[in-house]
């Protein structure tokens, strides 16, 4: 068993080069902050302590770590980091990227998600005899202007609640959902991953319908896979060890897409929407993590993060 797993105590950060190794997502790209090392050197120490045991009652099993969060959180800068400090003590260990894993590149997928909002939103107005043409042709020019899913406009139009609401009930189906993500695929790669198979090959997904491919990757040295991915901790596919969630409210999640300016469209009411809705399933799967870290680096039960999230002032506690 690895030193620092029989006493993780003994840990101590190793010094960090201009570049690290990062996850295995075309054309990411990682800015590293000390806030991102603080964050991921809380998270280590308690992956050394919850991997001992773990690795208890079977040595040689190989572990599979899951670092979720919301957009913007730092996933991807947490899992590089902690795959660093994985190799450097002696523990191969590799990255994936979950967003490799949609059914459909990111374009089509994010036209996928209004198509879903739009029409749910229409034939839920129908459903319930609330639809006409004079009513379509306002809901018409806002989604033309791409406001059709701001959450002010039920003020000026009453029946409009029904339009947002059945929408957002069709995308909260779809987001995260195996129609939008083939998690059968990522949930054979762990079992084959724990079932030390030499070599498996990864998708790589880019950003249009030319840029999909596979790699051959060999994890013969690899004790520890990371997936970095929103839907880390989803319930839809199995064989994760220890979920770590980054968390973040909605507005700091807003504030950080508007900061990198990242897709376009940040400030967008669909945006908006979505990100929501991506918050709402975090929360709904956060009980199954076993660490929980607060945007400013504080380590959160699960009650703690509860209250958190209800808008509760941050509770004292130690940083460990």
């Amino acid at each position: 068993m690895n030193q620092y797993i029989k006493n993780p105590a003994s840990w101590t950060p190793p010094a960090m080069p201009d570049k690290i190794p990062q996850g295995d997502m075309p054309g990411d790209k990682i800015e590293i902050g000390e806030e991102h090392i603080k964050k991921a050197q809380l998270i280590f120490r308690e992956l050394l302590a919850q991997i001992k045991e773990l690795k208890k009652a079977d040595s040689e099993r190989k572990i599979v770590i899951a670092v979720c969060g919301g957009s913007g959180v730092g996933k991807s800068e947490t899992a590089s980091l902690l795959s660093f400090y994985f190799q450097q003590a002696g523990m191969g260990s590799y990255t994936l990227s979950g967003d490799n894993y949609p059914r459909r590149i990111p374009m089509y997928n994010d036209a996928e998600r209004l198509r879903v909002f739009r029409e749910s939103a229409i034939r839920g107005m129908v459903r319930e005899n609330l639809f006409s043409p004079e009513r379509f042709q306002i809901i018409h020019e806002k989604q033309e202007e791409g406001t059709d899913a701001d959450a002010a406009l039920p003020g000026e139009y009453g029946w409009y609640e029904s339009y947002l609401r059945n929408g957002k009930c069709g995308l909260r189906a779809y987001l995260g959902s195996d129609s939008e993500i083939n998690f059968a695929e990522i949930g054979e790669i762990v079992t084959r991953f724990k079932n030390q198979e030499r070599v498996i090959w990864l998708k790589r997904m880019g950003r249009t319908d030319t840029e999909l491919w596979y790699d051959a990757v060999d994890f013969s040295e690899t004790e520890v896979l990371i997936i970095e991915w929103t839907h880390g901790n989803s319930d839809h596919y199995q064989g994760v060890d220890i979920p770590v969630l980054l968390n973040s409210t909605p507005q700091e999640t807003m504030e950080h897409r508007r900061a990198r300016n990242r897709d376009g469209a940040v400030d967008s009411p669909f945006t908006t929407l979505v990100l929501e809705l991506e918050q709402e399933l975090l929360a709904a799967q956060a009980h199954k993590a076993k660490i929980i870290v607060a945007k400013s680096g504080q380590l959160l039960s699960y009650e703690e993060y509860k209250e958190l999230m209800d808008g509760s002032r941050m509770p004292e506690r130690s940083q460990g």
